[in-house]
């Protein structure tokens, strides 16, 4: 990359203002330009590396000047902006990619509907324990492209999102892991599945021989899509079937089994931190991963018996007069929350709902069935979950608040009963996030 290129990054959050580090670094033009108000934390770490940047609105003339364009991946392709740079023909791309162009470290990435947040952490628990200069980074922590003008990590492990997925052009990923693909983030894909599956498969592209896929075998949409494509990289599965693997992850007799080559690591379910079938996926990815890396048994069996989960992921909060509060609020589309509600194991007031990105509520029937004695809807638009729901479940009621929601769950629980916030939406209605959402859920929880 020459240095007379003009870069503008729309966006002046953690990845925009990293990739503008990082790009001032590399001695380049950077504009930084934003629609909203730049918040006072990046304002002044733009201030202090003499980044230029405009915000409350796009100078169009300039940003058209430039010869590549930075998006951050919270913005849509379908805004004015957007189309413009695209009809003047000037490239759009992600952080990711941008950063990945500045660093020769092996890469890690791990995409997926669920769980990819989880087995990032994980996997860089097991990494860190095992002595690797290893860098966290993508859609969690500090941005990629931050670190990589800041560190020098020998490796990375990152969080890809689908959003930061659709601005990669020569990313590789040496190790690349796909939880699953399951409908989500559709409004952003004309509703169409098959355009947010081809998004998520994009983390293959540029794979090489000596690269792998690690992949959950018991899903549909990737059995199908990988068995339709050729992929160079080696494949390796893992499965919660008792399937002997030459390489990859499975159950025997109540143990997970990881193979890879010749070595071997096995270990009860009950050893694991993580509870639960879909966190046994997760340590299955993450344990394979880390025998990719070369992560002795020993170190690999104490950290999958040591790590602590993220916040909002089927969190125990509290219990109050016999009352399980269990904060998920991570949850953000309906697939996430049928591990919720798998993993409930008794009668259970379910608070749902926020921004509807397109759910189809039909695969939750039989769980809330068995499970749901109340909904409490925590939005602003229920009449989806209602619609849904109504027939099968007894008593719905709405909030506009989580204080509100609580208190409801509460007067309707029994001793003996959980109270689930798993929303299956997003939180943009009455939350600037999930963390929001679930920091005032276990705020009100504690407060009763």
């Amino acid at each position: 990359m020459q240095n007379d290129q003009k870069i503008v990054i729309l966006g002046a959050g953690e990845s925009g203002v990293g990739a503008a580090i990082l790009a001032k670094k590399q001695g380049l033009d950077v504009l930084v330009s934003d629609n909203r108000n730049v918040s006072e934390k990046y304002r002044q770490i733009l201030l202090k590396h003499q980044i230029e940047f405009e915000e409350n609105g796009h100078q169009l003339h300039r940003i058209l000047q430039a010869t590549e364009v930075i998006k951050s991946p919270g913005i849509p392709e379908n805004i004015p902006i957007i189309k413009a740079i695209r009809e003047k023909k000037i490239p759009i791309i992600s952080e990711i990619e941008f950063a990945s162009r500045y660093t020769n470290a092996k890469l890690i990435s791990i995409t997926g509907s669920n769980g990819k947040t989880t087995t990032t952490l994980l996997l860089y628990h097991i990494l860190k324990n095992g002595g690797l200069n290893v860098g966290l980074a993508g859609n969690i922590g500090q941005s990629f492209a931050w670190q990589v003008a800041e560190n020098q990590f020998d490796v990375y492990v990152l969080e890809i999102s689908s959003f930061q997925l659709d601005g990669m052009v020569k990313f590789r990923a040496n190790i690349a892991i796909i939880t699953n693909i399951t409908p989500d983030h559709l409004d952003r894909y004309e509703n169409n599945f098959a355009f947010y599956t081809a998004s998520k498969l994009r983390i293959l592209q540029n794979q090489q021989p000596e690269d792998a896929i690690i992949y959950c075998a018991d899903d549909p949409v990737l059995n199908r899509e990988l068995s339709n494509r050729k992929c160079v990289a080696q494949l390796i599965p893992f499965t919660l079937k008792t399937n002997p693997l030459k390489n990859g992850a499975f159950i025997k007799e109540n143990k997970i089994i990881i193979k890879y080559h010749k070595t071997q690591v096995s270990m009860t379910l009950e050893q694991l931190a993580l509870q639960g079938k879909h966190n046994t996926y997760n340590s299955m990815a993450a344990g394979v991963a880390s025998k990719l890396m070369y992560i002795r048994n020993e170190t690999l069996k104490l950290s999958l018996s040591d790590f602590h989960n993220i916040a909002h992921r089927l969190e125990y909060v509290s219990s109050v007069h016999g009352i399980s509060f269990i904060n998920d609020s991570k949850a953000t589309n309906v697939n996430a929350t049928w591990y919720a509600l798998e993993y409930v194991d008794r009668p259970t007031v379910w608070i749902a709902g926020g921004v509807d990105k397109g759910n189809d509520y039909s695969g939750l029937l039989d769980l809330v069935k068995e499970k749901v004695k109340a909904i409490v809807c925590l939005g602003l638009d229920n009449r989806a979950i209602h619609a849904a729901f109504g027939d099968i479940v007894p008593y719905i009621v709405d909030t506009e608040s989580a204080e509100e929601a609580v208190a409801e769950a509460y007067q309707i629980a029994s001793k003996g009963d959980i109270v689930l916030l798993s929303p299956a939406c997003a939180s943009f209605d009455l939350f600037e996030n999930y963390e929001a959402r679930g920091n005032q859920f276990k705020k009100a929880v504690n407060k009763l």
